[in-house]
């Protein structure tokens, strides 16, 4: 059977050694095969784009900087910046010089910055003017700085990337597979963050296996789009990198705001677009309120077509009624080029998941964490499971460890594209493996006998009721993804019987004020309407037995995951 990187022998040995290239190598390959093909491109208003020759001469020019301001191998390199061409050429000029990126949440509060930027020992930053500007100039360590350069915006007396001009350029650093290429915080939904430690090879092998046979088919024709934030492995492995490999072209969405996005998929023409499950179910929520406003009989209509479609395009490989679909809805959303949707950083409710299919719409959902570069499965498009994260990759060994009577046990994992540990945290790493190699992913699922994964959520969440059933918080959460009178839930226990130690079930929910502004309902009363049609659907002992509202939105992520170690409510 032919994988994705067989195709690596073609250049082994001419651009590197080694099973697996350096990021760096993978680039300069692609710019070999496709120097005039596009590669970063934003919309400013006005489109500016680089061909990958242009982006190599600008990653060189960068990185030669960096090694004449005394960057050099192993040294670390803070990024923290919203999405652009700036950022992806800082990411690849780091590389070149020899050095470790170590990419920042842009949301960050700036002490945290500096905290994490002397914890790593960084030796130059990149940041947005608001960053830069921000930060204490007196502070030792910025003073240790071998130098700093703005992103997005201009800073007084500090160079915007653009302006840094070697005397010489350099050929790039000749960087072993196994050495480090970055360190990348997790976002601390459980706690603080940790610095993963991913090496060329973890990173490269991810991009690579994702690619392979049945999972995600794209060429140098695809345009993908760069939404979610760059500084989270799922958006820089996935589409950054992803585009990188095959010579297609990126484009940079800075803010997570639907008028732009829509705008930018429809100039950019964008055919790959990766997404999370809010924003999947703000668009789809979208969509179909505009066919409610045509009358009942036209959504009728359309539902019934939707469905037709969905068993047509399933078992038979054809999809009748996409172009109707372009013209009617999806253009209104700038999806009418797209060919493949990807949704990772948490699971997608299944009954949205086969919505989008049934509009002719591939959707592929995976999983995956930070740990493992990141992706562990993806749901093959010739053969998807709408219950499934996916099938697992080629060259992961997953096992389920500790499996109750139904199969459900922690998900483990070896593979190429499995960190070493953390940055220095000894006691966390060696936490992270079983004394078998295996990481512990903390999270919950089972396998069937094709190897693909089922999700039941995260160890630390489980919920033990009286009776002693398990009950998983995010599976309840997801049936309330289409609820647009709900912007946030959180499903968590309860004490509810002092003398007894078993949990029961409370929903903590922040309402859509936008909605019931409109709709002048009382929220309350429409919330428990909503959780007792959720109730209906589940299980005795999975039922909802309190409902709390929070008068504040709960903290998340960038990736829109609820800090659920933070909601003292």
């Amino acid at each position: 059977m032919k994988h994705s990187w067989d195709e690596l022998d073609t250049y082994r040995g001419e651009y590197f050694s080694g099973q697996w290239p350096s990021i760096i190598d993978m680039l300069l390959i692609t710019e070999g095969k496709f120097p005039q093909r596009p590669s970063f491109t934003v919309f400013k208003p006005d489109r500016t784009t680089l061909t990958f020759t242009e982006l190599v001469a600008s990653v060189r020019r960068v990185g030669s900087a960096l090694a004449e301001a005394g960057v050099g191998r192993g040294d670390r390199v803070v990024i923290n910046g919203k999405n652009s061409p700036a950022w992806g050429i800082a990411y690849l000029a780091t590389l070149w010089a020899g050095g470790v990126v170590v990419p920042l949440d842009n949301q960050m509060d700036i002490e945290r910055v500096r905290h994490l930027s002397e914890f790593v020992e960084a030796s130059y930053l990149f940041g947005d003017k608001a960053i830069v500007d921000a930060l204490d100039k007196s502070h030792l360590w910025c003073r240790s700085l071998k130098g700093c350069a703005t992103l997005l915006g201009r800073s007084d007396n500090i160079p915007h990337i653009d302006e840094l001009a070697p005397n010489d350029e350099i050929t790039h650093a000749i960087l072993g597979e196994h050495e480090l290429a970055a360190i990348l915080f997790t976002s601390g939904t459980t706690g603080a963050e940790k610095g993963v430690m991913l090496t060329h090879a973890n990173i490269i092998s991810d991009v690579y296996q994702a690619c392979d046979g049945m999972f995600l088919s794209l060429d140098e024709t695809d345009v993908l789009y760069a939404l979610l934030p760059l500084h989270h492995s799922y958006c820089c492995t996935s589409v950054l990198l992803e585009s990188i490999k095959h010579g297609a072209e990126c484009v940079f969405g800075q803010d997570i705001i639907v008028s732009r996005m829509i705008a930018d998929l429809s100039r950019g023409k964008v055919t790959i677009f990766m997404g999370i499950p809010l924003l999947y179910n703000k668009l789809l929520s979208g969509l179909l309120k505009q066919v409610r406003k045509k009358g009942r009989a036209t959504y009728a209509l359309i539902r019934t077509m939707m469905a037709v479609n969905g068993v047509l395009k399933k078992y038979l490989h054809i999809n009748p009624f996409r172009p109707l679909f372009n013209k009617l809805l999806l253009n209104k959303v700038g999806l009418d080029h797209n060919h493949i949707l990807i949704c990772g950083a948490g699971p997608l409710s299944p009954k949205v998941f086969k919505q989008y299919q049934q509009l002719g719409l591939d959707f592929i959902q995976g999983y995956g964490l930070t740990e493992t570069s990141p992706i562990l499965t993806l749901n093959p498009i010739s053969k998807f499971k709408v219950e499934s994260v996916g099938k697992v990759f080629p060259l992961v060994d997953m096992i389920i460890a500790d499996a109750d009577e139904n199969g459900v046990g922690e998900i483990r994992v070896k593979g190429p594209n499995v960190c070493s540990g953390y940055y220095r945290d000894e006691a966390s790493s060696a936490d992270l493996f079983d004394e078998e190699g295996y990481l512990r992913t903390g999270d919950l699922g089972y396998l069937d006998r094709e190897e693909y994964l089922y999700l039941k959520g995260r160890a630390k969440n489980l919920i033990v009721t009286e009776g002693g059933k398990n009950v998983y918080p995010e599976q309840i959460e997801d049936r309330f993804q289409l609820y647009a009178q709900i912007d946030q839930i959180l499903v968590r226990s309860y004490q509810e019987k002092a003398d007894v130690p078993a949990e029961a079930i409370e929903a903590v929910i922040y309402p859509n004020s936008e909605y019931y502004e409109e709709h002048q309902l009382p929220i309350r009363e429409d919330l428990e309407r909503i959780i007792a049609e959720v109730n209906q659907l589940l299980p005795i002992y999975e039922k909802i037995t309190r409902l709390t509202i929070a008068e504040e939105a709960m903290d998340m992520t960038s990736t829109k995951k609820i800090k659920r170690n933070k909601v003292t409510i």
